[in-house]
């Protein structure tokens, strides 16, 4: 298993959505309001503190959502890139929140504000950029209408250093097989972030077991029940990024009230999958 720079995990701002409270709903729709709003409650600390926080737990990777973001100026973006190179912390990658390349209508006016994310990204240091791949029902023309807008936006990306990926997340991608018809059709150009928790058990494994050998990067989301985390579930995801190969970052996505403190739960996922990797010599003995 390889190496990695900055650790084996990252955790999302998502994870810490009730701490960070406001967020801003930057998109492409005219209609819409980037002004900050509080609907998980006004929160306790400011996004400029959570890489110091992470450093001081050993975490050394951070995915930022764009929504999480207080200021676009290039002077507020500088100062954070600052704070996660002070503590050690790696940008993993940009969550773009926002926008559907696969909308038969404004998938152009979608994607054109998508890359104008990518000077932001580039700005804050970010390896990546995940955008989302589409939202509309996987027809043929809506998946073949989201592989050329990706295809554009990631030839927008060349030479910034970022690279794009996408998510199996919303109604274009429900399971492998238009999962891997949109990369194959990308052909290396966008990279694949896979997330433990987007698609249904029990079809979620036999899925993720096809995908994740081709992931990059993991959001590896728990669930959880009234007993706490469900150990089960979250013990054959992993089981079946390890069938697929996959060695790369886990993303700790806490997404449940259960622990008052959303640092419980990232730290108990953490521990969780350091578990995992422990026995991983025995399970391939055994």
């Amino acid at each position: 298993m390889q190496v990695l720079q900055n650790g084996r995990f990252a955790v999302s701002t998502w994870s810490l959505h009730r701490l960070l409270g406001a967020v801003y709903g930057y998109s492409p729709d005219p209609g819409k309001s980037a002004a900050p709003k509080e609907p998980y409650g006004p929160g306790g600390a400011a996004l400029i503190d959570v890489p110091a926080a992470l450093a001081a737990r050993d975490i050394h990777r951070l995915e930022v959502c764009s929504f999480h973001l207080p200021s676009l100026d290039a002077a507020y973006l500088t100062e954070l890139s600052e704070a996660m190179a002070s503590s050690n912390v790696l940008l993993q990658t940009l969550l773009v929140e926002d926008g559907d390349p696969s909308h038969p209508e404004t998938a152009e006016r979608d994607v054109r504000w998508m890359a104008e994310w990518i000077d932001i990204a580039a700005t804050l240091g970010a390896q990546r950029m995940r955008v989302i791949a589409g939202k509309q029902k996987p027809t043929p023309e809506n998946l073949a209408r989201a592989a050329g807008h990706l295809g554009w936006l990631a030839d927008k990306a060349e030479g910034s250093n970022v690279r794009i990926v996408v998510e199996n997340w919303f109604d274009l991608l429900p399971s492998p097989v238009e999962m891997n018809w949109l990369l194959d059709r990308l052909d290396g150009k966008v990279g694949l972030n896979g997330d433990l928790g987007n698609w249904a058990a029990p079809e979620k494994y036999r899925g993720l077991a096809d995908i994740m050998r081709r992931a990059e990067i993991c959001h590896a989301k728990a669930d959880y029940n009234a007993a706490g985390l469900d150990a089960e579930d979250y013990r054959k995801c992993l089981e079946m990024c390890e069938q697929a190969g996959y060695d790369g970052p886990f993303t700790l996505i806490y997404d449940s009230p259960f622990f008052a403190d959303e640092w419980d739960g990232i730290l108990l996922q953490k521990q969780f999958i350091e578990g995992f990797l422990r026995e991983a010599p025995a399970r391939r003995t055994a």
